[in-house]
């Protein structure tokens, strides 16, 4: 059986392995946030009209609009992007609207800032309209840190135990 002074000591191990995870994580991505867009047909708007949002990013990212039937075409003078603070004063709301959007084509909104890049895709139709989102870490040095942070403390955590009886 393990004495106070053995479990005390794993306790104090687990929570500095937890920190240093967390301050691993802060240091590799630093504060910042992404979240995944969501493209609607706005239906308020006077013409056919996509609405793409995504509810948090920091640092403030890019928008910009592409189309599979006008490949390689400048979207930028029939859209209005806008960044809203949140109520946290730290992360934004990216709100993008594209303007004279046609039938029968598909539609993508790529947000993207240094740390990940995340699309929204609609295809509307006549008859339907189907959407899909993802999302794509840009700092490999990041999700390497994440990684492996994660793995030493699935590895270690549960060992604590076996570690407290020696």
């Amino acid at each position: 059986m393990a004495s106070l002074g053995q479990i005390i000591f794993w306790s104090i191990i687990s929570i500095i392995i937890t920190l240093a995870g967390a301050i691993v994580l802060l240091i590799g991505f630093g504060i910042s946030a992404f979240s995944m867009p969501e493209v609607n047909v706005d239906y308020n708007a006077s013409s056919d009209s996509l609405r793409c949002e995504a509810p948090r990013w920091f640092p403030q990212p890019t928008v910009v609009w592409a189309s599979q039937v006008d490949q390689g075409a400048n979207f930028l003078e029939v859209c209005n992007t806008s960044f809203e603070l949140n109520s946290e004063n730290v992360t934004m709301k990216v709100v993008s609207v594209l303007y004279n959007v046609t039938i029968n084509n598909t539609y993508s909104c790529m947000i993207e800032n240094d740390i990940a890049k995340a699309t929204g895709d609609i295809k509307v139709t006549d008859s339907e309209i189907k959407k899909r989102s993802h999302l794509q870490l840009l700092n490999s040095k990041t999700s390497v840190c994440a990684s492996s942070f994660f793995i030493i403390s699935w590895v270690l955590l549960p060992l604590s135990p076996y570690l407290m009886l020696k």
